[in-house]
């Protein structure tokens, strides 16, 4: 054969073996094209905004602090008693408690939507996602596949509708549509500055990232779960399930500022995104904050630090001790928000809420995290979609348990 005929034969040999592939490992292939697209920078240091040095005189509107947790269990924290929390109570959450027990503990929050995409969608536009289209979580299409594939068999297999696909948006098209009106732009309009710090999950794409929908400074990542720390943490993966393989493939700790290329966060993810929230008040003290604080604790890949680790060596089974100790770290960021908050002088005048997208999941293998309702994430029952709901704003909205009672004395604007 001469070369001709034999370059022929290695193109045709090179595009066979290339379709193989593709239809064998497409998710590997998409993660390594990602990576080599954009690879992740080493970490550096963020430089939010300085407000003003002093205050304006007169009528100052409150901050907004709105803390998502993600995936978080309805029997995970411990404010309903000693018996409530994980493995029994094992694992306090005194600082997400005192949100619940210094204000508002509305004891019967739900979520508008069982998934975490339309779920944070209502709660950024306060419309049911259904109304504006976008009532699934974004996947792209390969990951759609992807999880079928690998899922073990039981009585309620996953289905992938191959049928189906023409009517699959692509993935740069799936979020929360741009026309949207969210709560940062309001807020914006009349004088806040706006912050996003965590996962955003409402698409990836220009108009619909967060810089694009009112967020003056947004500081986290797009994609809907991310890992928390790459090197020295404590892991749990989940044999079995295609999802959490899947993260420990394609996840890495990397994070954006303002849309800015992805740097690693340099450290454990929410212990970096409570840092991060911290500093946002600082440099926000003396004009009005609007904060969305989006953890993606405790959402999979479970990762937790050896410190917090070592601190519950009472629970015996290991996935039930990592997982117990991203609870804690999340409980311990909400506390160095509500000190900063105090720290700053700014606590009288800040709302606090602290809520869920949606109840835990039944991959993550945990029985009792939506103890005592039936139903996971992703499900309509109870489980998954009865969340925390606590509202904190000192002076103004009175310490009740099971509602919303304000005390009379909220400030009001002058001007209105």
């Amino acid at each position: 054969m001469k070369w001709p005929g034999r370059l022929a034969a290695l193109l045709l040999l090179g595009v066979l073996t290339a379709w193989a592939a593709w239809r064998a490992v497409p998710v590997q292939i998409m993660v390594l094209a990602d990576r080599l697209a954009h690879p992740v920078a080493a970490t550096r240091a963020v430089q939010w905004q300085q407000g003003p040095a002093m205050p304006d005189a007169g009528y100052r509107p409150p901050n907004i602090v709105l803390i998502v947790a993600d995936d978080l269990g309805i029997n995970d924290i411990t404010v309903e008693g000693s018996q409530s929390g994980v493995a029994g109570g094992a694992v306090a959450t005194p600082n997400i408690d005192s949100v619940a027990a210094q204000g508002a503990n509305f004891t019967q929050g739900y979520a508008a939507n069982a998934t975490c995409s339309p779920s944070r969608a209502a709660l950024m536009t306060g419309r049911y996602p259904t109304r504006f289209g976008f009532e699934f979580t974004a996947v792209p299409d390969q990951l759609a596949k992807y999880v079928p594939r690998y899922a073990p068999p039981g009585p309620h297999p996953i289905l992938y509708h191959a049928d189906r696909e023409a009517q699959v948006p692509s993935m740069a098209e799936m979020g929360m549509p741009a026309d949207q009106v969210t709560i940062a732009e309001v807020l914006k309009k009349r004088g806040y500055h706006t912050v996003h710090i965590g996962k955003w999950h409402l698409g990836e794409t220009r108009g619909m990232r967060p810089e694009s929908q009112g967020f003056d400074e947004s500081l986290g990542f797009m994609p809907g779960a991310a890992k928390y720390q790459p090197d020295m943490a404590v892991n749990a993966p989940l044999p079995g399930d295609p999802l959490d393989r899947l993260l420990w493939m394609a996840a890495t700790d990397a994070v954006q500022f303002n849309g800015g290329p992805r740097f690693h966060a340099g450290r454990y993810l929410t212990d970096f995104f409570s840092e991060q929230a911290v500093a946002a008040i600082k440099a926000n003290r003396n004009r009005a904050l609007f904060l969305y604080l989006a953890f993606n604790a405790p959402h999979t890949p479970f990762q937790a630090t050896k410190r917090d680790f070592d601190a519950l060596s009472a629970i015996r089974d290991r996935k039930t001790r990592v997982y117990g100790a991203m609870v804690r770290a999340l409980d311990r960021g909400v506390g160095e928000v509500l000190a900063a908050l105090k720290q700053q002088g700014i606590d009288d005048n800040t709302m606090v809420i602290f809520t869920n997208d949606n109840g835990g999941p039944r991959n993550a293998g945990l029985p009792d995290i939506n103890k005592p309702y039936r139903g996971w994430k992703g499900t309509f029952f109870e489980g998954g979609i009865r969340v925390p709901f606590f509202i904190r704003w000192p002076g103004r909205v009175a310490a009740v348990n099971g509602g919303y009672h304000a005390l009379g004395n909220a400030p009001k604007n002058p001007s209105e």
